[in-house]
């Protein structure tokens, strides 16, 4: 997304509560080993100098001091200042190691609480003062972007607005530089000087008000059970879309910046960034890794919903490398357990799905016919499914690997025992898919004993298996059943077409000659050419409401009817024509010729033609009107 997109996210001057933080005790400066010896007159300049810089800063001194910022003013001298204090801290060790009750020791004391004042307030104002600057995607691409990615997402606003744009980001990306440093100096000294609680405290306060905000305003809200329940399906997927948006700008940006900003500003203690991140990112990253199981629990089952699930499953396990690294400490553990707990239950909740979509087919009673022959809803819901859900073949390949597979009694040896089976036994996604078609198929081998014409029952076969075959041809199906499979049922296919054209048109085959160019008498010629022309209009009549949806289908049947109709009439009309048109009404005996034949089978299988005036153009129109609509 833009550059401005996660800062308009994350970026509001408003900040939450003060977090209540146990103060620890302010450890007792040790004395330090190997230290240099100074003599009194150094000290003494130490404390001088140090009295003059403090003061000149104190708040409470003047009106200046309080209404201007040091690291904004005087870099130079906001590092003086940070030495002044570190010189002032060693002179203190070396004060307690002399006399702990010293005068100058409680005049070092005393300084030292104006600056670690005054530190504070620099902290403060660089955290308020530079939240764009230090939006968790300034953080997280700081260091790693280059000239050409600054200016990427501008490519398509012309060379000066791309010119500007990046000179933009690389003074953005300065700005964060320069801040991160300011923070991380003055951490260093406060930390070294035991005021780590004043310094973790705001740092708390601001940037735990920027991660709460982003989860926000990326639409991620906190729910429980019921809410989700009582939330219809279209108002929960809506959520579900926003999540796995928010999820990848949560992991990249949200959090990865976080965590890098907070390890750079307290890099002098591990326990103390560990202890920050922890605080600032917890309950935020609770809230984003929660929603899963939520949705995976869910009694609502939409079809859809599977696809949804799959979606959710596949983000949190394509992050799991950052989610386990971001938030790798200890202190955090509940929030990788909680990723992990969403991971099981998503997983639990697609094997359910499979398991209620097989039921679902299992358990159709439908007693629909589908008209001509043609595709059931039925074939065409369960094979949609199964396209989409091979999409998803990686995460699934995932989620079933330890799911039993169906029983081998259960499935046709050649579904085990392939030759393309080469690589070992096969996956066990490709076992339950290989499976969930087997039921479709075993369903509609039911259905189709539901048509009382045994030739329709043949076609509505073809017409099925024919649209699972091109399913899987057409989608990542082909690469989880492979060839092997898809040549086997192509060839079903071909059996059930030829089963269907026995069955409808043998009568009309059964009604020519065996050798229709042997000599036979006129009448017998006449009695041929009368059977096959009445046996040819009924079928016809019969066969003109069948329906093959599939062009190659559809081509492939009525050419193979073609090769044994029109080529043997050919034979016949060509050879007793002329010795049938001798006879009283001729023309009423030989009413089709051979072209009349094949125009009459062209027009099958489109579904039924009305009567029309107008012929061929009429049943033209027909024909691209049912292949709109198909």
């Amino acid at each position: 997304m833009p550059r401005k997109g996660m800062r308009s996210i994350c970026f509001n001057p408003k900040t939450t509560s003060l977090l209540s933080i146990p103060r620890q005790p302010r450890p007792t400066p040790a004395l330090l080993t190997n230290r240099p010896s100074f003599s009194e007159s150094t000290m003494e300049k130490i404390i001088e100098s140090a009295t003059e810089m403090i003061t000149k800063w104190d708040p409470d001194s003047s009106t200046y001091a309080r209404v201007t910022s040091l690291f904004y003013e005087d870099k130079r001298e906001a590092m003086q200042f940070l030495k002044c204090v570190n010189g002032l801290q060693k002179a203190m060790h070396l004060l307690v190691s002399e006399d702990s009750a010293s005068e100058k020791l409680i005049q070092a004391q005393n300084l030292m609480q104006i600056a670690m004042k005054r530190l504070q307030k620099e902290f403060y104002q660089i955290l308020s003062m530079n939240r764009a600057h230090l939006d968790p995607e300034s953080v997280s691409t700081r260091s790693s972007r280059s000239t050409r990615s600054s200016i990427s997402d501008y490519e398509d606003d012309g060379e000066d607005d791309v010119r500007v744009a990046g000179d933009s980001i690389t003074e953005v990306e300065e700005e964060s530089s320069i801040a991160m440093a300011d923070l991380k100096s003055i951490a260093d000294c406060m930390i070294s000087a035991g005021y780590a609680k004043e310094c973790i405290s705001i740092y708390k306060i601001i940037r735990k008000s920027i991660i709460d905000e982003g989860i926000y305003r990326l639409g991620v809200e906190r729910f429980s059970n019921s809410q989700i329940n009582k939330m219809d399906w279209e108002a929960l997927d809506i959520k579900i879309k926003n999540w796995l948006d928010a999820v990848k700008i949560a992991m990249r940006t949200l959090f990865n910046g976080e965590r890098i900003l907070c390890d750079h500003v307290f890099a002098s203690s591990d326990s103390i960034k560990e202890s920050c991140f922890g605080d600032i990112s917890k309950e935020g990253a609770l809230i984003l890794f929660s929603f899963p199981e939520l949705v995976a629990k869910t009694k609502k089952s939409p079809p859809e919903k599977m696809f949804r699930v799959l979606g959710m499953y596949t983000a949190i396990a394509e992050n799991w490398p950052e989610i386990e690294s971001i938030f790798s400490h200890e202190s955090i553990s509940t929030v990788r357990l909680q990723a992990l707990n969403s991971l099981v239950k998503l997983n639990e909740s697609v094997r359910g799905m499979i398991s209620d979509f097989e039921s679902s087919i299992q358990k159709d009673s439908s007693k629909f016919l589908a008209p001509g022959g043609g595709i059931h809803p039925l074939t065409v819901q369960a094979m949609n499914y199964l396209s989409l859900l091979a999409d998803y073949s990686n995460v699934l390949t995932d989620i079933l690997a330890d799911w039993p597979p169906p029983a081998k009694s259960s499935l046709p040896e050649s579904y085990f025992d392939s030759p393309d089976s080469t690589d070992g036994p096969a996956p066990s996604i490709t076992l339950h898919v290989t499976w969930l078609i087997l039921v479709l198929l075993c369903k509609l081998d039911t259905k189709a004993k539901l048509y009382k014409d045994v030739s329709l029952s043949y076609l509505f076969l073809a017409n099925n298996l024919q649209h699972v075959v091109s399913k899987v041809r057409t989608s990542n199906l082909q690469y989880l059943l492979g060839d092997e499979w898809i040549n086997r049922h192509e060839a079903k296919v071909r059996q059930f077409a030829a089963n269907y054209e026995r069955v409808a048109w043998d009568q009309v085959v059964k009604s020519l000659p065996a050798n229709p160019t042997a000599a036979i008498a006129p009448d017998q010629a006449k009695d041929y050419f009368t059977k096959f022309q009445s046996s040819f209009e009924q079928v016809c009549k019969q066969q003109r409401s069948c329906i093959v949806p599939d062009s190659k289908l559809r081509d492939y049947i009525k050419l193979s009817i073609e090769r044994k109709l029109v080529a043997k009439y050919r034979e016949l009309y060509d050879k007793h024509r002329l010795t049938v048109e001798g006879e009283n009404n001729a023309g009423m005996v030989v009413r089709f010729s051979p072209g009349d034949v094949g125009n009459y089978l062209s027009e099958l299988f489109f579904g039924k033609i009305e009567a029309s005036g107008s012929g061929s153009r009429s049943s033209s129109s027909h024909r691209r009107h049912l292949r709109l609509k198909a």
